[in-house]
């Protein structure tokens, strides 16, 4: 487009085309008046008028132009790709392209004038009028995803780009703002979301399938395994109506020889006190001198009978056990042994096994007796080891002798005579949480092990 002339070239310019279209006009006015003022004023007259004729056209071509520019820019506005909003600060559409009214659904009349809000779902004004307001602050382009309510369509997703425009002296402030719809774009990211919920499904269903596989192959594992244990569990059942019964005979046993020693010795010392009280009444009356020479054998009967019942009642619990503590009561067990069966016994504890509460102690007690008197029944040893132990987490009794060895494997096997006693000695253990375990060997002897959990141990007081 050309603008008017203004420079004092283009206005000489124009003066001399003026003066020549002049002078071929001058032969049709040679009637004129001859006076040269007047012919001057009339020349100058005819130059300005021709000067104005000259601009009009100017300004004629101008403006087509400008109205060529005007249109090409409308059609490139209005049928743009996307749509074009102007609005104002607080989201009034000042104006719109045929694609933003054709988006929406309506006619540009209908949407100027309206606030940019109302054509948005209420679920994304609140990011939109965030968008806005940070694009009139910052005035840098904004971004933002919404949802938007169209009349002749359901909604649709759009990207939303809006701009501070800079306005001109006078106006108000503006904002640029392109909406693109977005709705295939989110369709193939949902269609793809889709795709990838059913691919980690088609996968977790291929997990389960491969677990299923191995839940079928464990569980006819688990058959087979719950036919052996149910086979393990009826020779269990049978060992133990086994046991049973020999812990009935052994508890008659044990009855019959407390009745028989009840009997056999507490009876005839009883008996026998009564026949020297007796004598020792005759001899009173009789000679009262002899008071003091019959009463020392009716004393050593008195003394037998005491010691007696007290190794009745060692057997059954010690009372020292109680009253005094472990190592003191394994101290006398020991020492019986070794005077009664002739055993070396060797015996070391650590203090600290006293911290056990009184059913460890018993437990421990019971393992020391049971063992030795397993050694004094059938290893032939002449040597014998007790030793208490400080171990990781408890206390390790350990039991050791130079006897003849035995085949540990047999102990389970119904060949076994005597596994009674270490039956219970394993049950002993392990009904208290602890562990059980035995070592024989030929030429090494026989090692019994007992290790009892407790909490942290000290030296006691």
């Amino acid at each position: 487009m050309t603008g008017r002339p203004k420079s004092q070239a283009g206005s000489g310019a124009l003066r001399r085309l003026a003066e020549s279209k002049l002078g071929t006009r001058r032969a049709a006015v040679a009637g004129a008046r001859a006076h040269a003022d007047a012919r001057r004023m009339l020349h100058e007259l005819q130059v300005h008028q021709i000067e104005l004729e000259l601009q009009n056209e100017e300004l004629k071509q101008a403006k087509a132009e400008v109205d060529a520019g005007l249109e090409k820019y409308t059609d490139l506005y209005d049928f743009a790709p996307v749509g074009y909003f102007s609005l104002g600060e607080q989201g009034l559409v000042l104006d719109v392209n045929m694609t933003g009214a054709s988006l929406l659904g309506l006619a540009r009349s209908g949407i100027t004038g309206r606030r940019f809000q109302l054509f948005v779902a209420p679920g994304s004004r609140q990011a939109f009028n965030a968008t806005l307001g940070a694009a009139f602050s910052v005035r840098e382009k904004q971004t933002c995803e919404v949802s938007m309510l169209a009349a002749n369509r359901p909604s649709f997703w759009a990207e939303v780009q809006a701009m501070s425009a800079a306005p001109q002296r006078g106006e108000l402030n503006w904002c640029r703002v392109a909406v693109v719809d977005v709705s295939a774009r989110k369709q193939a990211e949902d269609a793809q979301r889709r795709l990838d919920i059913l691919a980690a499904t088609n996968r977790k269903l291929e997990g389960e399938i491969v677990q299923r596989l191995a839940a079928e192959t464990s569980l006819k594992k688990s058959e087979q395994n719950t036919q052996r244990l149910l086979e393990e569990s009826r020779h269990l059942h049978h060992k133990l109506r086994e046991i049973s019964h020999q812990l009935l005979t052994v508890q008659e046993i044990q009855r019959k020889e407390i009745s028989r020693e009840l009997h056999d010795k507490i009876s005839q010392l009883l008996i026998g006190i009564n026949v020297q009280l007796l004598a020792f009444a005759e001899s009173a009356k009789a000679d009262p001198r002899e008071i003091r020479r019959k009463i020392i054998p009716l004393r050593r009967l008195v003394e037998e009978s005491v010691r007696t019942v007290h190794k009745f009642a060692r057997d059954l619990r010690p009372a020292m056990l109680d009253d005094l503590g472990l190592i003191p009561a394994l101290r006398s067990l020991v020492d019986d042994m070794a005077r009664q069966r002739g055993l070396r016994v060797q015996f070391a504890a650590f203090l600290g096994v006293e911290a056990l509460d009184n059913v460890k102690k018993t437990m421990l007690f019971r393992i020391a007796q049971e063992a030795l008197t397993n050694v004094a029944k059938h290893a032939q040893a002449s040597e014998v080891k007790v030793v208490i132990l400080k171990s990781r987490g408890g206390v390790c009794l350990e039991v050791a002798d130079n006897g003849k060895a035995f085949d540990v494997g047999l102990i389970s096997s119904s060949a076994w005579d005597d596994r009674l006693g270490l039956t219970g000695m394993r049950e002993r253990v392990e009904m208290i949480g602890g562990r059980f375990s035995i070592f024989s060997a030929r030429g090494r002897g026989t090692t019994i092990r007992a290790e009892v959990p407790s909490g942290r141990l000290s030296k006691p007081r």
